[in-house]
């Protein structure tokens, strides 16, 4: 089956807070909240602004002097520049080399993994001990949708810890196929063979040098399986020791009769 970019990318949604302060999201009110992916709402608290989805700023913070309170203020969002494609634009990006495009696609991957985890420092993101479901903000919703077994006795509540950036991210790693593996990989040989992120793997495969930090899990410079000829070899060779080992043996044990036999006759 052909696979598509929702394979290689993973969207993992959250809902979208209308204030980050503003009160838990209720089960009677799952359908009030949209569901965006989860690097978009974190983006959005952490200050970006699209005009689809409007979030309320605290423009004017508590003064103790005059003792003014929060002002909450409904940001008319002004329409970002949005990334227009031009038609020259476009055609560039054909007429690309695809190994030029690689180097840039992981760039751009590595920028979104590294900033993503910057902005996770400042703002808190949850996500359920027992299932996927991820929450940007700093308190869980009480949405009952958890399926899993360890939360029936919550009645579908979710136990929220604080996220690592796999879980806003997964990474959907593939095995990574080596110039001295050999085809088709086998199961029984798992343990010699390395695995990537989905989207490094393309870029791999499209001409993109990868960074050092993913030759470990890539093994790239590890042992290759062993063929069935070289495996048959080594039992072969095993074999033929265990039976030298016996006849040593055997003959020892002959010669150790036939000296304690000539002594009882000479007796």
């Amino acid at each position: 089956m052909k696979g598509g970019i929702n394979d290689i990318l993973v969207s993992v949604e959250t809902f979208h807070l209308h204030d980050r302060f503003q009160n838990v999201i209720e089960h009677d009110e799952r359908f009030e909240f949209d569901r965006v992916p989860a690097v978009v709402e974190l983006c959005i608290q952490a200050g970006a602004e699209l005009p689809e989805y409007l979030m309320k700023r605290r423009d004017n913070f508590w003064n103790l002097k005059n003792d003014l309170p929060f002002n909450f203020l409904d940001r008319k969002c002004e329409k970002l520049s949005k990334v227009s494609v031009n038609k020259e634009e476009s055609c560039s990006t054909l007429v690309e080399e695809p190994s030029t495009l690689a180097q840039r696609t992981l760039q751009a991957w590595e920028i979104m993994r590294s900033r993503t985890k910057k902005l996770m420092r400042v703002y808190p993101v949850k996500v359920c001990q027992f299932c996927p479901e991820v929450h940007v903000g700093p308190i869980g919703h009480k949405v009952q949708l958890c399926r899993s077994f360890e939360s029936q006795p919550l009645n579908g509540k979710h136990r929220w810890k604080f996220a690592d950036l796999d879980d806003l991210i997964p990474p959907r790693n593939v095995w990574h196929v080596r110039r001295q593996d050999v085809h088709p990989l086998l199961d029984k040989w798992r343990g010699y063979y390395g695995h990537a992120p989905a989207v490094v793997e393309l870029c791999m495969q499209a001409g993109a040098k990868i960074p050092k930090k993913y030759h470990c899990i890539m093994k790239i410079k590890g042992l290759r399986p062993p063929s069935v000829y070289l495996s048959f070899l080594v039992l072969f060779h095993v074999l033929m020791i265990l039976f030298l080992c016996y006849l040593l043996c055997f003959s020892n044990l002959h010669l150790h009769i036939h000296s304690f036999l000539d002594m009882h006759t000479s007796l």
